[in-house]
């Protein structure tokens, strides 16, 4: 009688099953990075309450966070090469719709999904940041770009670090399903492996190891990453802005001038 579990092909898969971490990895940072651009796009337009635009964008907001990724994975799929016959016909293009990438379709679907939610965390985070450092930097005469840049930004940053690492540990972990489209990424090469020998419990423990530890290095990898910008904030030489609200602080009511608060 067979072994009904033999952990030596566990052993045995986890090396073949590494073989394609690089396109796994490849996935989530890609659609982590395009996430978070137009995360902090679609933050700054609900943020604004820009016209018209706002609304198209919660709508699709509300679409893709209520809808599930596997879906949206095939409706990527099936709907990009119609836009593409659409795009050839009305402008005399020539696309292959046959030739697309199964990767364009899952970048696509993971990165648009990502900027969903991602914005949500982001606009929270954004408005998080204490008011009165932005008040008082325009009252230093800072540009609404230098505000961003050197105050909400990197204030949101650190207020939005725990949702975002998690938003990236599910990204990782949903890269699995691209396999629906031929990608062949780890999940997609087990399925591979398990389909020669028939182990396909060996070999989905195998990649259940494998998730599992890049889960908890990037948990570790998110904590470092908070521990070492909480120490870079406490060692900084406070800002203009927060020393311009230490100073009216201290200074007694009688000689504030006009404009400035006390808050």
């Amino acid at each position: 009688m067979a072994k009904v579990f033999d952990p030596q092909l566990v052993l045995r898969d986890i090396p073949k099953l590494l073989a394609y971490l690089p396109e796994t990895l490849l996935i989530t940072v890609i659609s982590l990075v395009i996430g978070l651009i137009l995360g902090l796009g679609i933050a700054m337009v609900k943020i604004h309450r820009v016209p018209v635009i706002d609304r198209l964008l919660a709508i699709f907001v509300s679409f893709t966070r209520g809808t599930p990724i596997l879906v949206q994975l095939y409706v990527t799929y099936y709907g990009i090469p119609i836009v593409l016959q659409y795009i050839n016909h009305y402008w005399g293009t020539h696309f292959n719709v046959n030739n697309v990438p199964g990767l364009l379709f899952v970048l696509v679907t993971f990165a648009l999904n990502e900027a969903a939610y991602n914005s949500e965390n982001i606009r929270g985070a954004l408005q998080a940041v204490d008011a009165g450092e932005i008040e008082a930097a325009t009252a230093l005469g800072e540009t609404q770009w230098q505000i961003l840049r050197r105050i909400i930004v990197p204030e949101a940053f650190v207020i939005a670090l725990p949702t975002l690492g998690n938003a990236l540990i599910s990204l990782m972990k949903n890269t699995s399903l691209a396999f629906v489209v031929s990608v062949v990424e780890m999940t997609a090469r087990g399925q591979i492996i398990a389909g020669n020998d028939y182990r396909y419990f060996e070999v989905y423990l195998a990649l259940a190891i494998i998730y599992w530890g890049l889960t908890i290095i990037t948990e570790q990898l998110i904590r470092l990453v908070e521990k070492r910008i909480t120490r870079f904030q406490q060692q900084q030489v406070p800002q203009p802005a927060k020393k311009l609200r230490f100073n009216l602080l201290k200074r007694p009511a009688s000689i504030v001038k006009r404009g400035e608060t006390l808050d």
